[in-house]
């Protein structure tokens, strides 16, 4: 489907100004009137952009926004934007396989959206997504295109049920749909993501039955993908990564009105207003500035008795992973020691889509954690989606390694990755030329 007639492009100078707004802030992001008439995942706008390693080194790829009808929470229709990327000098009359890739957004901030955190001029100081880009630069030298969608929504629902999937699939409608992509409806489409984006992605991977059957979707690869969030919450208060879970409170709040209605009732001034902080702050500095703060200290009951609450309770219920059950393939890696994301929860995610039918590869890594295993395992995981992407057989069980960097394979594809990285870092052809 084609953009919206009389809202089909944004002008030039928007797209490509020294200093792109954020996207709570830029009108190319807002709704139409009418929304609710287009089906999910119908382009309403679309934009060329210029993108840049940390906003400041321009890279040479070729790159649009896509604006698309969407669905929340709730099930109400919204507007949401994916950044689609190709190898600068693609043929679109080429075959080739679509990655959508979930970036570990972890931020309610928009600094920390792919839609503006990769874009030139961008500020988005302390954000994962241009360092997993860097990443990522293998997969285009390979000839895939890139889908990196905001998978947050404009109001930075972090670690929000359902919705991550709603987005994340009708992307993959909207570029699909894109012309300059020269993808079709049968193009071979691969979910991926580590960490808040293998969360991401397994809400793509668990509604993607019921949402959008009719996609090719050949396979999910599921890096440190949370499990129960609900769980991590109760870990990580009062740890060094207590921001992070905070950060989850303040970015729910709008979706679960329970929730928003308990801490209105129980959180004490000095608590709303750190909630408050979050929600401007990057994923590093939520991290610095809310280290071992512990809920606790912030209410005027009982954190337990506070979480035992039926609003509380109802979230944590919602948020867990692997109550709905992917048909395509699965892949799954882990730490066993991981200071982020206990083992236990995602051991409990795997055992529910086995469970529940699903075909699933769980590697299991004795000595990563959870920072190293991102990048150490992103080459397993692009190998196991590139045999998706060939018609392999996908293997299924359960092995703990001592390392996942410890085969040919992976050592082959830290060539690969460090040589894209090299290329990103410095702004240079990915194309080897």
């Amino acid at each position: 489907m084609q953009p919206l007639p009389d809202q089909a492009s944004a002008p030039a100078a928007d797209a490509k100004s020294a200093r792109p707004l954020l996207p709570q802030d830029d009108p190319f992001l807002a709704a139409p009137t009418g929304l609710g008439l287009l089906a999910p995942g119908a382009i309403i706008r679309t934009r060329e952009v210029d993108l840049a390693f940390l906003g400041l080194i321009p890279q040479q790829v070729s790159a649009w926004q896509l604006v698309y009808r969407s669905t929340d929470l709730d099930g109400a229709p919204e507007a949401a934007v994916t950044t689609v990327v190709l190898p600068e000098g693609a043929d679109p009359s080429e075959p080739r396989p679509l990655l959508a890739y979930q970036c570990a957004i972890d931020a309610i901030s928009g600094k920390a959206f792919p839609s503006y955190a990769l874009r030139h001029g961008a500020r988005s100081w302390g954000s994962i997504p241009p360092l997993e880009f860097a990443l990522l630069a293998g997969v285009l030298r390979k000839g895939w295109a890139l889908s990196l969608c905001d998978h947050e929504g404009l109001l930075g629902r972090f670690g929000a049920a359902r919705e991550p999937g709603y987005r994340v699939l009708d992307g993959i409608r909207a570029a699909l749909d894109f012309e300059p992509l020269g993808l079709h409806e049968s193009t071979p489409v691969g979910l991926m993501g580590y960490s808040g984006g293998g969360m991401a992605s397994s809400w793509a991977a668990e509604m993607a039955p019921d949402y959008a059957p009719e996609l090719n979707i050949v396979g999910a690869a599921l890096g440190a993908p949370v499990g129960d969030p609900g769980e991590t919450f109760i870990r990580l208060n009062g740890t060094f990564h207590a921001g992070l879970p905070a950060m989850v409170v303040a970015g729910l709040r709008s979706g679960y009105p329970g929730l928003a209605r308990v801490i209105h009732e129980h959180a004490s001034f000095e608590g709303r207003r750190h909630l408050q902080q979050l929600e401007t702050s990057s994923t590093l500095a939520a991290v610095v500035h809310h280290r071992n703060h512990d809920f606790d200290d912030y209410l005027d009951a009982p954190l337990a008795d506070v979480l035992g609450t039926p609003e509380v309770l109802h979230v944590f219920d919602d948020l867990r992973l692997g109550q709905r059950i992917p048909t395509c393939p699965v892949l799954m890696t882990q730490a066993t020691h991981d200071q982020i994301i206990h083992i236990e929860d995602v051991d409990g995610q795997q055992q529910r889509y086995v469970d529940g039918g699903a075909t699933v590869h769980y590697v299991r890594d004795r000595l990563s954690e959870h920072l190293s295993l991102h990048p150490l395992a992103l080459p397993l995981m692009i190998g196991w989606m590139s045999d998706r992407f060939a018609g392999k057989p996908a293997p299924s069980g359960t092995r703990t390694v001592l390392s996942v960097a410890l085969s040919l394979r992976s050592l082959w594809g830290y060539v690969g990755m460090a040589a894209g990285a090299i290329r990103t870092v410095t702004g240079r052809p990915l194309s080897g030329r």
